[in-house]
């Protein structure tokens, strides 16, 4: 498949576009949180008169969080109701949730007001009950999975970059998180329960398989050279590039360690490669692979993808909200435009080319 053919909802310009004041406060759940905060904030950024809700267990904390961020309420949810413990007459335009809900009660709650809703907690092998409750009512509200690394930092870079290729074979994405990075106690859950419940999924020359031990061990390169133990993980990245580009190799692998700019002394940052494997445009066998560093580690990233995600169901960036539906970032969200909020939230991309095998 060339994947310049992949287009997205967000590319199509439409004059029915949400005014952000006119609508009722986003609810982030989990935005009192290392992460949901950093998520609000981006929102703020992208949208400064977008009402906002941030919903916690702990008042304190979520009221804290609406103060820094400004024009936000606080609220405490409790997750084990479906109703989440809020009011009846409680008002929301879209679900937002930075934490693992085991319960489904969050969508559930967004499903029976038919709100967007957005995830970013399950891994692969995680999304069957999400699936299942969507297709029970479709008709209800759009569902963005966006339960990949760093909510699309990965994915939406490689998709812009494969653009134009003629043929994409193979993609490797190597993620290097900082073992000073793991923000919150809901990120170190997530990252526990992801490396060891279950086998990470990938696709070996064209045939899909779960691998584990000694299979899922892999050796990255950082940024500067230092290769660094891996191993395969299976957010939902992976299955996203293979029904977007036809590639029959896709893995992403990941690092718990130190980055580049800590080696030098620095503070930590945070790592992704994407390494790119196939034919050109001009029928070349080329292997690509671009170097994404932020300064200021794996939140930022995570932040602005959630942020993103939120703004394209809501209909801000000047399209059209998308219809009630099952989606990945990659399908709503234009590739190119994502990298440019990367690069305005100070991510670094650089690029490097080597002859390809074959």
């Amino acid at each position: 498949m060339n994947v310049a053919t992949v287009s997205s909802a967000a590319s199509v310009p439409s004059p029915v576009a949400s005014d952000a004041a006119a609508l009722a406060p986003v609810l982030i759940v989990g935005g009192s949180g290392v992460v949901g905060a950093q998520g609000a904030q981006a929102l703020r950024r992208l949208h400064p008169r977008l009402p906002l809700a941030i919903a916690g267990r702990d008042r304190a904390r979520a009221e804290a969080v609406a103060a820094q961020v400004g024009g936000a309420g606080a609220l405490t949810v409790d997750l084990q109701r479906e109703d989440l413990g809020l009011p009846a007459d409680a008002r929301f335009s879209a679900v937002v949730v930075f934490v693992k809900d085991d319960t489904l009660n969050t969508l559930k709650y967004a499903l029976d007001r038919r709100l967007p809703y957005l995830s970013t907690s399950s891994g692969s092998f995680e999304i069957a009950p999400e699936v299942s409750l969507h297709l029970r009512h479709p008709g209800r509200s759009p569902v963005l999975l966006a339960s990949h690394w760093l909510a699309g930092a990965a994915t939406l870079p490689a998709l812009h970059f494969a653009a134009g290729w003629r043929r994409v074979d193979r993609i490797g994405l190597f993620a290097l998180l900082d073992e000073h990075d793991m923000g919150g106690p809901a990120a170190a859950a997530d990252y526990e329960r992801l490396t060891s419940a279950a086998a990470a999924q990938i696709l070996e020359r064209g045939r899909w398989r779960w691998v584990r031990g000694e299979d899922a061990a892999s050796v990255g390169v950082s940024v500067d050279g230092t290769p660094v133990p891996a191993q395969a993980y299976s957010p939902m990245d992976v299955v996203s590039l293979a029904a977007a580009t036809g590639a029959h190799s896709i893995r992403l692998d990941l690092a718990l360690g130190e980055t580049a700019s800590r080696r030098r002394g620095e503070a930590f940052s945070t790592e992704i490669a994407i390494e790119l494997e196939g034919e050109d445009m001009h029928g070349r066998r080329v292997r690509i692979r671009h170097e994404l560093v932020h300064p200021q580690g794996q939140a930022p990233l995570t932040a602005l993808g959630i942020a993103l995600g939120a703004e394209r169901l809501l209909g801000l960036d000047g399209a059209a909200a998308p219809a009630p539906g099952l989606y990945t970032p990659d399908l709503l969200i234009e590739p190119g435009y994502f990298l440019r909020r990367l690069r305005e939230a100070g991510t670094l991309v650089a690029r490097r080319e080597t002859a390809a095998q074959g």
